[in-house]
């Protein structure tokens, strides 16, 4: 299947909280919950700009940020500029304590857009 890169196609993104030097397999779930969170409150909203990303490929981008603090400031500027933003919380079962925020999902959203809220971020 070939596939031609679009740059102005939605994306999602999911901000990894970096201090907690969560193990790789654990990133992964947490990144997966953002985006399964970000899916069924669109969906929930009857949210055109999901159903757009869906059609699109659903792209995604994993990042870090440093701290919470970083990823709460991340998450007022994104909301601020009308994106759905959500912060996913571990149940505690395995590396952290129950109600940990882990992650934030922004998206999906335009490129231009999300790239003011994360684009000097490093990937994951």
């Amino acid at each position: 299947m070939d596939s031609v890169y679009d740059p102005s196609a939605l994306k999602m993104v999911l901000v990894v909280r970096g201090e907690l030097g969560l193990s790789p397999g654990k990133a992964a779930v947490q990144v997966a919950h953002g985006a399964v969170m970000l899916v069924l409150e669109g969906k929930a909203r009857k949210d055109r700009d999901l159903e757009r990303w869906l059609s699109e490929g659903q792209k995604k981008v994993a990042l870090r940020a440093r701290s919470l603090v970083e990823m709460e400031e991340l998450r007022k500027k994104a909301a601020s500029m009308g994106l759905r933003t959500v912060f996913v919380q571990d149940a505690g079962l395995t590396e952290v304590p129950a109600g940990t925020k882990t992650v934030l999902g922004i998206g999906p959203g335009s490129p231009s857009d999300i790239d003011k809220v994360t684009g000097s971020l490093p990937l994951l």
